[in-house]
């Protein structure tokens, strides 16, 4: 059952415990390696194991990946809005890290396609609940005053332990090999279980882990996360923005190790993408930090143009050479990009949901097509390899982060401060007030 706060404070004002804290940031620490399963290492493993002789390819790895991802955004609206109705979050977080790590874990004795593509699909639905839930849960424990400043911790923490576990990663591959990956899962994930009991459930207030903005004995009518979604066109303007960023974003690491696997031998290839992930993932933990700590002030907007325009620079970067030093170099703009993303998501969904109690529904709707996106860039960029080359690859993927770049810049407004629009009120006339109060 829900615990209110105290009627002076007011959700706004609410005083986490350090234990609950404490529980968040070792949850983003040691789940940030299990929430996207086995994302890079999927590619390495598939075309340094089992190779061209088993029957895979540069195409028929995207093609695995883009049906992992198409099941994934297929249950993205489906897990918010569980998470929105549930008052058993941190079973749910529990529960689905178990499953991605099994169906992780099994891959080493399969090797069908279908096989490969089923595994693959059953941890990117388990997967698909951590970006709602974890939001969620933090909005719950905090309330929407600290939100922004605990979603870039959040972040920072997530990218801690995405450059710890791919150190290990990567030292531990060069001795015992690719195969090494799946033992780090299964720690991580016991640990990740750890984590989650240790914040108190009675700390997570579930009306405000959805952004319930209503006083309690008031009833309020709420519309679906698809109405939600379709009715309010700044909401559905950024899903459309989150898609193009990740149809340029997803394929490029991917797309690096396979260079790098032609490059330097399937041998080092492991090592080296670890080292790529490792890089970014340092730069995102202060950039993650800073982007909540400024997100209040800065505003949304230009900071998430940033994050655009280092992403078309990132992918022409990448055609200027193959040489692996100089790869790992561009790749730290990920860290830049990314942590931007990362941090604004939940943040810019926030604001444009605002009072509506359907915050985690919508972050789920627009992760659909954020992953439709991602899902169709691994296929994109291994149809255009497989035809053109690694940088022409790169180029198309460049391009379509620049266009992003222009449509935020022209029709997005700045979110700081937004009153989402009633989707209860008719079109009325002018003076028919249509927005919601800001809390």
């Amino acid at each position: 059952m829900r615990v209110a706060a105290q009627p002076s404070a007011g959700p706004a004002q609410r005083q986490p415990s350090r234990r609950a804290l404490r529980g968040l940031d070792l949850l983003n620490l040691s789940l940030a390696d299990v929430r996207d399963g086995l994302g890079p290492y999927l590619a390495i493993y598939l075309l340094a194991v089992r190779g061209p002789e088993q029957g895979w390819n540069e195409a028929t790895i995207g093609l695995v990946m883009t049906i992992a991802g198409i099941a994934g955004l297929l249950a993205q609206t489906p897990a918010g809005a569980l998470i929105d109705r549930s008052s058993a979050k941190r079973a749910i977080v529990i529960a689905a890290a178990i499953v991605v790590t099994l169906s992780c874990l099994v891959l080493p004795w399969v090797s069908n396609f279908y096989l490969v593509a089923g595994t693959q699909a059953l941890a990117s639905i388990a997967g698909s609940v951590f970006a709602p839930a974890l939001t969620g849960i933090t909005l719950g424990i905090v309330g929407p005053k600290l939100f922004s400043k605990r979603i870039g911790r959040n972040e920072g923490f997530n990218h801690a332990g995405n450059a710890l576990s791919a150190m290990l990663a990567g030292g531990l591959a060069y001795v015992f090999g690719p195969i090494v990956v799946f033992w780090l899962m299964g720690v991580l994930a016991a640990l990740s279980i750890g984590a989650m009991l240790m914040v108190p459930a009675e700390e997570i207030d579930d009306e405000l882990a959805r952004g319930l903005a209503c006083p309690e004995d008031q009833h309020c009518e709420q519309p679906s996360g698809l109405s939600l979604l379709l009715r309010n066109r700044h909401l559905l303007l950024f899903a459309l923005l989150c898609a193009a960023f990740h149809l340029a974003n997803a394929a490029m690491l991917p797309s690096v190790g396979q260079l790098l696997t032609k490059v330097v031998g399937k041998d080092n290839a492991t090592s080296l993408i670890a080292i790529c992930i490792v890089a970014a993932q340092c730069v995102m933990v202060p950039m993650a930090v800073l982007v909540g700590a400024k997100a209040d002030s800065f505003g949304r907007k230009p900071i998430f143009l940033a994050a655009f325009g280092v992403l078309a620079l990132r992918g022409v970067l990448y055609t200027f050479s193959d040489n692996p030093y100089y790869l790992v170099a561009v790749q730290c703009l990920d860290g830049v990009g990314a942590g931007i993303y990362g941090a604004l998501f939940p943040i810019v969904v926030a604001d444009l949901t605002r009072g509506t109690g359907r915050f985690n529904v919508a972050q789920g709707a627009v992760a659909t097509a954020q992953g439709l996106g991602a899902a169709l860039s691994a296929t994109l960029a291994g149809v255009v390899i497989v035809a053109s080359g690694y940088s022409a690859a790169f180029l198309v993927l460049a391009a379509i982060a620049a266009a992003g770049f222009v449509l935020y810049l022209v029709l997005m407004p700045e979110t700081l401060g937004y009153e989402p629009r009633s989707t209860e009120t008719p079109p009325a006339s002018p003076s028919t007030p249509l927005t919601v109060p800001a809390e």
